[in-house]
């Protein structure tokens, strides 16, 4: 079946089309057709002018799948992970490449165990979101081991020296920094920070931007800062405990590891029949989908979920085109997204 625009959009489409590729509205119907005539680098301006523009291709046109690649995320229950999915499958799939979601579920299977799974059904490689390799006590020989049986892998949140890698993080300094100036520009003075297990690169990371950002900014020494630091799980329960801990010890503001963990302090702070953000001010990390919609919509620092995972794929597509990137670790600037949790704290003028 020939191409034909719906009626009053089809002009505008294909002028679109055709203005993006740099060619006549002709030669796009032309390809788009299947008709002869039409050189190998002009029919891929335009497809790829389609792609860019949000045109589904005709189904003649659309690629053949270039290989599978394994996408290999913790869990789905914080929505941060099925963001990242979601953006890294499109891009893969816009590449003519097949990604295929394996999640570690408690008492179902392994990273170890997926990895195996899908190198022996053939995989062109891999992207890691926050996997083992960003547990600093976890055995890195693993990935030396993908790396012996020449399957490319990129590594999102959680650098490590000892792996051979491309590896693709926000600045976990930096977002902690953001967050202590804020709510210090607000009048907080006593601010905790709600953050998972010491072991990990990204939660190092953020206890090193924290301390370093209370000393610069509020003039705390380092056992001070620390002394306001709770380690918890990543989970809306884990952030309750650590917050109500924090509270507890007199602190007006919380910065969280993560928005679930953000949307636990909010309730610890009501259980305890405080207000958000009259009493206690609450920051999350990540800007998760929803994460505006919540009461109070919250504060929190988005993670730049979208150009983390373009870059991963372009990294990954690299190295399996046999021209690999360096490497080294790509540091993307988080932002600080002001909403409705915080507030001026109480001691504030």
């Amino acid at each position: 079946m020939a191409f034909r625009p719906s009626a009053g959009t089809g002009t505008a489409r294909l002028a679109d089309i055709a203005v993006q590729a740099g060619v006549s509205e002709a030669t796009v119907s032309r390809v788009l057709n299947g008709k002869p005539g039409v050189s190998a680098t002009t029919r891929e301006s335009v497809l790829a002018a389609l792609d860019l523009l949000g045109y589904e291709r005709p189904v003649r046109l659309r690629q053949r799948s270039a290989g599978l690649i394994g996408l290999i995320t913790p869990e789905l229950e914080n929505p941060i992970f099925p963001a990242f999915a979601q953006i890294i499958g499109q891009a893969l799939t816009r590449q003519g490449y097949t990604p295929v979601l394996a999640t570690q579920t408690p008492g179902g299977s392994t990273e170890d165990e997926l990895v195996e799974m899908l190198v022996e059904r053939g995989v062109d490689g891999f992207i890691f979101v926050s996997g083992l390799h960003a547990d600093s006590t976890a055995d890195t020989e693993r990935y030396a081991r993908l790396e012996g049986q020449g399957v490319p892998f990129v590594l999102i949140n959680g650098f490590s020296e000892k792996i051979n890698a491309p590896f693709i993080s926000p600045d976990d300094r930096g977002a902690m920094r953001l967050a202590v100036t804020h709510l210090a520009s607000l009048g907080h003075r006593k601010i905790g920070l709600a953050v998972g297990q010491k072991r990990f690169v990204p939660v190092l990371r953020k206890i090193e931007g924290f301390t370093a950002a209370m000393a610069d900014v509020l003039g705390l020494t380092d056992a001070e800062a620390q002394a306001l630091i709770q380690h918890s799980l990543y989970t809306l329960e884990g952030g309750q405990a650590a917050a109500t801990a924090l509270i507890d010890a007199g602190c007006t503001a919380v910065v969280c590891a993560s928005d679930m963990m953000a949307l636990g302090a909010i309730r610890a702070a009501r259980q305890q029949r405080l207000r958000v953000p009259e009493d206690v001010s609450v920051v999350g990390f990540d800007d998760s989908p929803l994460i505006a919609f919540t009461d109070p919509p919250l504060t929190t620092i988005r993670q730049p979920v979208a150009a983390m995972s373009q870059a991963a794929v372009h990294a990954l597509l690299e190295e399996v085109g046999g021209t690999p990137t360096p490497h080294s670790e790509f540091i993307f600037l988080p932002e600080l997204v002001v909403r409705g949790s915080t507030a001026a704290g109480p001691t504030a003028p």
